[in-house]
This record gives structure tokens, sequence and C-alpha cells, in this order.
């Protein structure tokens, strides 16, 4: 029978994200020699090979595609042991992992801290922005222990729970103040700003238009809510921001806002976790609290 070691799947997990041995000894912090070795044993152990070695990638075999699920769920399971003992420990102690996308973290994470420093002030809060593809990748990784993100997710392994709704704001240059709101075929006609792909606000922008991603125009897309508005300013188009980025990203703008006729576009936020964990109780509580941080300023 095979004897796998956590740490030989764990380094298994690591080569298999880096794609190479050298970035995946970093990962890990060991040299590249020592992760070799423990993979050359996992191989011999498992009776066969687990990577193709190239020169300057390595991939899985057949065997060890079959084999990378089934590793992920068991460090994952490893992962929920240490959160089970964590929500059993008395005290509201609690290291938490949290993920949250880019246009909603400069925006929600000042009274979010906040509000959890008041409410839970032993709570010891890990933040990660990023897309949402990559915090639903590490939240199924064991990786992070609850995301705050548009809804839905559509992933069936996940909890979701609403926090709020909010519409979106139409930025356009200053001089256009005063005309009509254009409506979505209307706006779908004009020169329309987006974020780069991989943010989903940008898809929810393209639905309001009934635009495919596909033709959205190349050349126009920014990194950040705060590029599209500075790019508004200086004429170059128009663009949708959330309501809760208004204050922030408009204040050193030129710029006009208009607000849509109903049924305005609009997105609802929200905090998901895996429906596995034993931090679920605690998880309630905290996007209770994130709820809270955020009712004044609902729409």
């Amino acid at each position: 029978m095979a004897n796998l070691t956590l740490r030989q799947m764990r380094y298994f997990e690591a080569l298999h994200k880096a794609g190479h041995f050298g970035r995946a000894a970093e990962a890990c912090a060991i040299s590249q020699p020592a992760l070799s070795v423990q993979i050359r044993e996992m191989e011999q152990d498992l009776g066969a090979p687990l990577f193709e070695r190239a020169a300057r990638r390595v991939t899985l075999t057949g065997f060890g595609e079959d084999l990378a699920p089934r590793i992920r769920d068991i460090l994952q399971r490893v992962e929920e042991l240490s959160d089970l003992a964590a929500a059993n420990r008395a005290g509201d102690a609690l290291r938490l992992r949290m993920g949250i996308i880019p246009t909603i973290a400069p925006y929600l994470l000042p009274r979010v801290i906040a509000r959890l420093t008041l409410d839970l002030p032993a709570l010891d809060l890990h933040v990660r922005e990023t897309q949402t593809q990559t915090l639903l990748q590490e939240l199924a990784e064991g990786r992070l222990d609850c995301a705050i993100l548009a809804l839905p997710t559509s992933e069936s392994w996940l909890t979701e729970t609403a926090l709020f709704d909010e519409d979106f704001v139409l930025v356009r240059p200053a001089d256009q103040a005063g005309r009509t709101v254009p409506n979505a075929e209307e706006l779908a006609q004009m020169r329309l700003l987006l974020l780069e792909e991989g943010h989903c606000f940008r898809d929810q922008a393209l639905a309001f238009c009934a635009q495919r991603p596909a033709l959205a125009r190349d050349g126009l897309d920014g990194s950040s809510l705060s590029t599209l508005v500075q790019m508004v300013s200086a004429g170059i188009g128009v663009t949708l921001i959330p309501e809760m980025a208004v204050a922030l990203e408009t204040r050193a703008a030129t710029v006009d806002l208009a607000r849509f006729r109903a049924p305005a576009p609009s997105r609802t936020i929200g905090m998901v976790w895996r429906n596995t964990t034993p931090l679920a109780p605690r998880l309630r509580q905290i996007a209770d609290s994130v709820r809270s941080a955020t009712a004044p300023d609902r729409p």
C-alpha cells in the first residue's frame, strides 16, 4: 500500500500549480533537489510517473491527472481539521482568511474591518484581493475561508449569503451633463470603457448592454475603476461603476454622473464559503457584521 505523506502531497500540489521544479521549490521554501527527491519517492511508492519532465516545464501524466483532485481534496480536509480546532476553541479568537474582488475591496474594506474590529476584537483577519476565478480556486483548495464577491457564483459546493444590492452609475464626460440618460441599447452604441478580461464587473456591464464579451471593443480596457474614470475625464468615452465606488473614484475627476431609469443595472454582493467548512457558524456571524457595516450606504 502506498505510504504517502502530507508533505509529499503538498509538494505534488505545488509542482502541479507551478509547472516548474524551481518555482515549486521556492513556493515550498525548500531546495529544488529536496523537492525532486520527494516527488521521485512519491512516484516510486505509487509505482508510476506523476509528471512529464521537459526542459522548461513539467506537466502531469494521465495518472497524475487522476491523482490531482484526490490529493487536493485530502489537503483541503486537513485544512478543515485546523478550522475545526479553531471553531471549537473558547472565546472569539479566530484566524480568518478572507478574499475580496477588486471592485469591492477599496470601498468596502475600511468599513468592514472597522466593524469586525468592534464586533470581534480577537479576530485575526488576513485579506486577499484578486479576481473572482482565483478566489473560487483558492476557496476550493482550502487556502481561503470565505470571500466577498458578486453573486451568484453558480458553484454548488459553496454556501452563498447576500449582503446587499447596489446599482451601477453611468460616468460620462462633464460636457454631457444634462443630456438624456441612455438606455441599454443606446449605451451599447457608445464608446464604453471596460475593465480588462477576468473582472466579473466587466461581464455585468456587457450583460446590461446585451453585448457578448467577444464583441467588446479592443484597446478600451482598464485595470481598475480609477483608470476608467480618469479615461472618461479625459474625454475618451463613458463607463459604468458601482454605487459604492462613486465617492472615492469621482472626487478628483471632471465627470458627470447619471443614474439609469428603472430597471437600473445592478449587482448583488455576497459572502461565500465552502459547504463543508466547520467555520460556518462563525462565518454567518461575520457575514452579519459585514452586512451591518454596509447598511447605512445601501442604495
